[in-house]
């Protein structure tokens, strides 16, 4: 990264613009002022009017933020002030961010997107249109003295903009308006001929509106044809009936006929007189009360009967209902089918057995009594008992298996509620040892944010220690240099001034004392260290 950042920023002429140069260590061991020229050149590259007024920890954080950087809340306001050493990484990263935004708005620029955008069937050239409408307003608006803020004047200075956005346009749009036009001709003819071929159709309309007509009336008459027919059906047949009737009834008149016929020759051979008739009139009188009133008892009957009737089938609906709800209830509890995990082999599925008769009431009626016996009288008197309608002995078999059932689902109920109160002290259990466990680590989570920020607190001040302790050791090892350079100038000069007295002393003061072989050895000695003088 700082490689591809240290080639933007010499390819771009970084050092030309800024007048700062940049030395090898500016991309892996910045200077404060490194990094604040490269940060302000960065953000110039994506808003060139920008104007830097404040320090760099007041500025960087709201650019950041309007930037929209994905790592802005984890760059500090100290770390910003000393750029840097440990976390130089952070700004690195921002940099190079910074870097490559700069080159994708290079690239919108250059148009380098418009083919992807053309491939996948996205047209852009309004947009771009706009974009350098509204950017080029936007400078010639940043570059607008304060006097100036007229609307007149902001019209005047925005007119050739809005303008070359028009004819932009315009050219953008040409070729559109040229097939707009073609099609408009298109339209055009085709709506002639529509017209045309409307007017030679007016006539076929007026045709299919009375084909329609005539089609509607012809269903209208068809269904009332129907309905006649269906009618005609029906009164033959209740004429088949009324024909029928009457054959039935001229033949009871003939019969009555006959009897009578008999009647009248027993009575003309019995030889019975007027009073002998007009006692039997009287006594046929007395009975045909007699009758009347036994019908009466018998409408009674028969009405006491259909009530009876009408009660027998709704407790016959309720029987089949309770009959379903139990077979429903034996589903579900696994009694039913004989395959199922309850039944232990054991059929107790309920079945209704009575007649498919309609009525029960021949016996009332004076029927046949000889014909099968029908619903809900199968014994006399009684009607049917539990047996004869159910396929299941309830009170015995099904009783003493449901409650043997119950039992062992209540000893079973009994062992899982046992069971359940036993998970569930054991999870009672484990939620206190969770919530102890969780206090816990409440506790050590609070511990170890405390010591993070103290850590962060002594760091920062570590941090600020450091750089003063290495500004500190950068001024002393200077004045150390310079002590250094001094003292060597001093000693060079103390041992100068003492081979200078030594060879005064040989040469002036004990010439006598010394041999040959001294003083040459005194004057290569003056000589070397002269030439150590030289080199030094």
């Amino acid at each position: 990264m700082a490689q591809e950042l240290g080639d933007y920023l010499t390819q771009n002429n970084f050092e030309m613009e800024t007048h700062h140069s940049l030395t090898n260590k500016s991309l892996s061991s910045p200077t404060q002022k490194d990094f604040n020229m490269m940060f302000q050149w960065l953000y110039r590259r994506l808003d060139p009017n920008y104007k830097f007024q404040k320090t760099i920890d007041q500025e960087l954080p709201p650019i950041l933020k309007q930037l929209r950087y994905p790592f802005e809340k984890s760059i500090t306001k100290s770390q910003i002030a000393a750029v840097g050493g440990n976390n130089w990484h952070t700004f690195l990263g921002l940099l190079h961010w910074m870097m490559q935004l700069a080159k994708m708005m290079e690239a919108y620029s250059r148009s380098d997107y418009d083919d992807a955008c053309a491939e996948a069937g996205v047209d852009v050239s309004g947009d771009r249109i706009i974009f350098e409408f509204l950017s080029g307003a936007y400078r010639e608006w940043l570059s607008v003295e304060d006097d100036e803020d007229d609307e007149e004047a902001q019209a005047r200075l925005l007119k050739p903009h809005v303008d070359a956005m028009a004819a932009r346009f315009d050219e953008a749009n040409k070729h559109h308006l040229e097939q707009v036009e073609m099609l408009e001709a298109e339209a055009k003819a085709l709506a002639e001929q529509i017209e045309e071929l409307g007017r030679a159709g007016e006539k076929g309309k007026e045709l299919d509106k009375t084909i329609k007509i005539l089609e509607e009336d012809r269903g209208k008459f068809e269904q009332y044809n129907s309905s006649v027919e269906a009618r005609i059906e029906k009164y033959m047949q209740r004429q088949q009936l009324f024909e029928e009737e009457i054959r039935n009834v001229e033949k009871q008149l003939e019969e009555a006929e006959a009897e009578r016929q008999q009647l009248q020759e027993s009575v003309d051979a019995q030889g019975i007189t007027i009073a002998d008739i007009d006692r039997m009139n009287t006594e046929r009188e007395r009975l045909q009360k007699g009758v009347e009133a036994a019908q009466s008892r018998l409408e009674d009957s028969r009405r006491k009967a259909s009530e009876k009737e009408l009660e027998a089938e709704k407790k016959l609906e309720e029987l089949q209902q309770q009959i379903e709800r139990y077979n429903n209830l034996g589903y579900q509890i696994g009694i039913i089918p004989s395959t199922a995990a309850n039944a232990k082999g054991q059929d107790y599925e309920l079945i209704l057995q009575v007649n498919d008769s309609p009525a029960f009431t021949s016996s009332q009626l004076g029927r046949s009594q000889e014909q099968e016996s029908e619903r809900l009288l199968a014994a006399e008197g009684v009607g049917y008992h539990p047996h004869n309608l159910l396929n299941l002995d309830l009170k015995g078999h099904v009783k003493n298996a449901l409650l043997t059932l119950r039992k062992e689902v209540s000893e079973r109920r009994n062992a899982a509620l046992e069971q359940d109160m036993n998970n569930h002290d054991l999870l009672d259990k484990i939620r206190e040892a969770i919530d102890d466990k969780q206090a816990e680590v409440e506790a050590l989570e609070s511990r170890v944010r405390a010591a993070e920020e103290e850590f962060e607190k002594t760091r920062e001040l570590t941090g600020q220690q450091k750089m003063q302790s290495d500004a500190q050791i950068e001024r002393m090892e200077k004045e150390l240099g310079r002590m250094r350079q001094g003292l060597t100038e001093s000693v060079q000069l103390m041992e100068q001034r003492e081979m200078n007295t030594n060879l005064e002393y040989v040469l002036h003061l004990a010439p006598t004392r010394l041999s040959l072989r001294q003083l040459f050895s005194a004057s290569l000695f003056v000589l070397v260290a002269a030439h150590v003088e030289s080199l030094c």
